[in-house]
């Protein structure tokens, strides 16, 4: 069978806990699951957590390369595990992707929390949005990344099968993201379709995607609010693991 739902059978996720759906898209570091902030989401939630095809050398469809591929890949896995009531969350790209869900279809969606997303331009044509990550030397990169560059993966460290992993998350990045830059022109303008709550959360020392860029976001999604975490760059899920749960269970909880 053509087309996204064939890629379900090769799809790769991570389920975990009890409570409402949490479905949660990863960035371009790949799966988040041995993060510290995991084990205390599963507490709360059913954490359903794919593996966007190429990551972490898993199969990529050859007509699965773009994010609004990986847009119906996910509504089309929602709908086959009949998931209701879901609590749609993005980081990074997965924020990207999370949106361009969210503006297609809300339908099994409760609510949208959208973590250091990219996905629009805010600038004009002349201004750059969003930080080459592909260019930048380790240590820049770290320095644009996180609050504290010290916490950075150590390359060096890991193993050979954790560096296979790492290039295959850095190609399927390029793949998705590549051409336009992690963003989708039209996007900004379809963002008036997301009809339920949304939490924005960012990081203060973001260097890829500013908190202005953040900012920026929450204006064009009906309703949406913003919070920045301090002490906290692209990924406050690592940084300050602790007040990032805490925003995420607290909107969860908002009637």
């Amino acid at each position: 069978m053509p087309g996204a739902l064939s890629w379900l059978d090769d799809l790769t996720i991570t389920r975990k806990g009890d409570g409402p759906p949490l479905l949660l898209l990863h960035g371009g570091s790949g799966p988040l699951d041995g993060m510290p902030f995991w084990s205390d989401l599963t507490r709360d939630f059913d954490v359903i957590a794919p593996t966007h095809p190429g990551f972490a050398a898993t199969p990529s469809p050859y007509d699965c390369d773009t994010v609004d591929d990986l847009a119906y890949l996910y509504l089309d896995m929602m709908d086959r595990l009949d998931l209701q009531d879901v609590v749609l969350m993005g980081f990074s790209i997965g924020g990207w992707i999370a949106a361009e869900i969210a503006v297609k279809s809300t339908a099994r969606l409760s609510r949208m929390i959208l973590v250091d997303a990219v996905g629009i331009k805010v600038g004009d044509r002349e201004t750059r949005d969003i930080a080459d990550v592909f260019i930048h030397s380790p240590a820049v990169l770290a320095e644009k990344l996180y609050h504290d560059p010290s916490k950075a993966p150590d390359l060096s460290a890991m193993s050979q099968e954790e560096q296979r992993k790492a290039a295959y998350n850095q190609q399927s990045l390029a793949l998705y993201g590549w051409e336009p830059y992690l963003h989708n022109p039209k996007l900004k303008g379809r963002l008036h379709r997301v009809d339920i709550p949304t939490l924005l959360i960012w990081g203060a020392s973001d260097g890829i995607v500013t908190p202005a860029y953040g900012a920026a976001y929450c204006d064009f999604i009906p309703g949406a609010r913003m919070v920045v975490i301090d002490e906290a760059g692209h990924a406050p899920q690592f940084e300050q693991p602790e007040k990032f749960v805490d925003q995420v269970c607290g909107f969860a909880r908002e009637s």
